[in-house]
């Protein structure tokens, strides 16, 4: 690796970890009632945001507080904004009901999908660029806890942000 690539590589994991501790600090609140996780990776930050905090159970349409709290995450990533940011949404393995599905939403991979377009657009309606944001739904896959129990699917009823080096 030359120099320069690894001053960059340096320069890129030192605005990660800037935002990184800024988001610990501003989310102190959503982070200590557990609504929301924060994890440094080694050349991204993974925000969990618990679906509680966010959507209604079967609803993908935001809460007033969940906008505070997205609001207040854009207001961190924006103003400087270089890295791509992927909202991945997810489900428990709870099948979709009727109610739902006379929504046209079939399954959980739709329902994820439209859970984090929602989060996406509220993101770029509050300044995330467009172009460095994307929206994927992965329905019940990869749970990161039991579905056998309430507590574990509502584990897996989440939003992850992943904000990656723009070299990733």
């Amino acid at each position: 690796m030359s120099q320069q690539k690894y001053d960059e590589s340096q320069q890129k994991n030192a605005e990660l970890e800037a935002q990184y501790q800024q988001l610990n600090q501003t989310m102190g609140a959503e982070v200590a009632s557990r609504d929301m996780h924060i994890t440094r990776m080694q050349d991204a930050i993974k925000v969990s945001l618990n679906s509680q905090l966010l959507f209604p159970s079967g609803g993908w349409e935001m809460s007033n507080e969940a906008k505070t709290s997205i609001a207040k995450i854009a207001s961190i990533l924006a103003p400087h904004q270089k890295n791509k940011i992927n909202v991945n949404g997810y489900t428990d393995s709870t099948p979709i009901g009727p109610e739902l599905a006379k929504q046209g939403v079939t399954s959980n991979v739709i329902l994820s999908q439209k859970r984090a377009d929602n989060v996406m657009q509220y993101m770029i309606s509050q300044g995330v660029k467009p172009d460095l944001v994307a929206a994927h739904g992965f329905g019940e896959e990869n749970p990161v806890a039991s579905n056998d129990t309430a507590e574990g699917k509502a584990q897996n009823r989440r939003v992850e942000l992943t904000i990656a080096n723009a070299a990733h």
